[in-house]
């Protein structure tokens, strides 16, 4: 007997539940992948769900893709079709509609997850009294299906025998276990001392709270829904758009889905859904690009490249500078949600980490700190937070910040790791065991992650000035101060510790007008001992005394320990001993540290 398809809004319901699940948590790739089949198969576009396609989409690759020899999309299918098994084996077993990606190709299929029976189950007839009875015999015999599976290995659920019992008289039962659940449920809550619903009641409360909970997880770590749109011929506009396909694929701050205008179009209602478009430029051979909101129509930004400046070797630089000021917790489209106020937690969070970062001081570093830490006790299922976390939970140790109390390396680099485990290929999670790592004094260590995050997402400038800073600091200047450098040069909304990181190599390199010009930089921050110390080498180096004896007087009164001893703060901080002691030698140039 051939079922009708469930109907869409079912599969969507279906869908977000499942996005949102325990299985799909540490699966970032297979949560993109999904929802790209789902939404696409949907929009009546499943002859498009190719390899080749799925590939750029999703994946970021080119338009010389070869599945021949690249089998990221194959690779990604098969671990998305395990995980759709273990997830109606087990949290998913009382899904009304089935998801399953067919073997041999790409197209999403649905059908009712109807709960197979015993032969011997007895049928339940239509009356209200005979469903009771029935309810009574399903929930021990699911229960002994499901213990029949093999120990260590979840549970699967078996194809409905075919002539067997209708689909109608299967569902039957399955409705009637969930009016059993419901009302076991109630009679619970009344024993703890809940106020008394009656059955009707019970079973309206308790729908809600599952609605209230799904929509609750659905918002809890949403972010930003990222579409491409490309209506715009020739070699320029192709390189534009696969270089935005190759760059929104690697950041973890946003769900990149495809590059339809019309699909992101249908989502008008969803505030956080927005689409870069490449369209013609005002001059032959120019392109540009503009960043939409999908929901209001608004441009929240509009860049025209030249021929040039989309020219092979060119044009990856250029859109990485396009999409670090736009697609980060620092960008554009973050901006724009916080000041439309519609953020979502995990992304409310974001821009206080952010803000941290821009302006660290103890007051926004708390902030930012308890917002996360929330959504950790809640049961974030995003790798991001874990990381941005632990870097939070690293500086509380380096600054002596107040919160949270008894900080220590070993708690941040614990929550490093767990967020390396839920997101392997999350470019934050390695910066943050970079960053520890450093703070630990394991350089070796620290530049193999770093580098690692930057591998994961060379379009992400932050990942390449982690990278650099991080050279910097283990004492390889001549390698990390170009890759700052050319980080600080190309995003002007860069924050502080960039600028310090460019003042130190350049300063070890010589460039001593360089690293004056980086010191300034560090004048809009938050006060801290070691910024103080570079802004007042930098006075020294470019003849501003009187700048230079300001600082050191504001340095003296902040900072007593630091003049009295800058070297155990240097040492501290597992600064290079060559770094060391040329920052102490200039320091007491300068009158701070000279013994009395």
């Amino acid at each position: 007997m051939e079922h009708a398809p469930p109907a869409a809004p079912a599969v969507r319901e279906t869908l977000e539940r499942l996005l949102a699940s325990e299985t799909f948590g540490r699966s970032e790739r297979a949560r993109t992948l999904l929802r790209y089949l789902v939404e696409r198969e949907q929009a009546g576009e499943a002859d498009r769900l190719k390899g080749v396609s799925i590939a750029m989409d999703v994946f970021g690759k080119d338009g010389d893709f070869d599945a021949s020899t690249d089998a990221v999309v194959r690779v990604q299918a098969g671990r998305l079709r395990e995980l759709l098994d273990q997830y109606f084996a087990n949290e998913g077993i009382a899904e009304p509609v089935r998801i399953a990606i067919p073997r041999g190709g790409y197209v999403p299929s649905y059908e009712p997850n109807a709960i197979r029976l015993p032969g011997n189950a007895r049928p339940a007839s239509d009356t209200i009294a005979q469903r009771s009875d029935a309810s009574a015999e399903a929930a021990p015999a699911v229960s002994e299906h499901l213990d029949s599976a093999v120990p260590g290995e979840p549970a699967m659920l078996t194809a409905p025998a075919a002539p067997a019992q209708s689909l109608t008289r299967q569902l039957r039962f399955f409705w009637a276990a969930m009016v059993l659940v419901i009302v076991m449920l109630g009679v619970l809550i009344a024993r703890q001392g809940n106020a008394f619903l009656g059955d009707g009641d019970t079973i309206a409360s308790a729908e809600t709270a599952v609605t209230a909970s799904t929509a609750a997880q659905s918002t809890f770590d949403s972010l930003p829904l990222i579409y491409i749109a490309v209506n715009a011929d020739g070699p320029e506009a192709a390189r534009v758009a696969s270089s935005l396909r190759a760059g929104l694929a690697g950041f973890d701050t946003i769900d990149f889905i495809g590059r339809d205008a019309d699909s992101a179009r249908n989502r008008s209602a969803d505030p956080i859904s927005f689409v870069f478009e490449v369209v013609p430029g005002p001059a032959a051979g120019d392109v540009t690009v503009e960043l939409q909101s999908v929901a209001t129509g608004r441009v929240l930004l509009s860049r025209n490249l030249t021929s040039v400046e989309s020219a092979p070797g060119v044009v990856e630089s250029n859109i990485a500078s396009l999409l670090t000021s736009t697609v980060p917790a620092s960008g554009a489209i973050y901006s724009y949600i916080d000041q439309s106020d519609i953020r979502t937690n995990q992304i409310g969070c974001l821009v206080l980490d952010d803000r941290y970062f821009l302006d660290m001081s103890a007051q926004t570093h708390e902030a930012a700190y308890r917002c996360l830490e929330k959504l950790v006790r809640e049961g974030t299922k995003s790798s991001l937070v874990y990381a941005e976390l632990a870097a939070l939970h690293g500086e509380a140790v380096t600054a002596h910040y107040p919160y949270p109390p008894e900080a220590t390396l070993e708690k941040a680099m614990s929550l490093a790791h767990r967020a390396v485990q839920m997101g392997p290929m999350n470019p934050h999670a390695h910066r943050a065991l970079g960053y520890l790592n450093s703070r630990l004094g394991n350089a070796d260590e620290a530049i193999r992650l770093t580098r690692k995050a930057y591998e994961l997402n060379p379009y992400d400038l932050g990942m390449a000035a982690a990278y650099g800073y991080g050279l910097i600091f283990a004492g390889k200047y001549d390698e990390g101060t170009p890759i700052l450098g050319h980080a600080v040069e190309a995003f002007s909304g860069h924050p502080t510790w960039w600028d310090y990181g460019l003042f130190v190599g350049a300063f070890m390199q010589g460039d001593m007008k360089k690293a004056a010009i980086a010191s300034e930089s560090l004048r809009t921050t938050a006060s801290k001992s070691h910024y103080l110390a570079a802004r007042l080498i930098g006075a020294k180096i470019s003849g501003r005394d009187k700048l230079a004896g300001e600082l050191a007087n504001e340095l003296t009164a902040k900072f007593p320990n630091f003049v009295a001893d800058p070297r155990a703060t240097f040492v501290d901080r597992k600064y290079p001993a060559d770094l060391t002691d040329r920052l102490v030698q200039s320091l007491r140039a300068a009158g701070i540290g000279n013994p009395s």
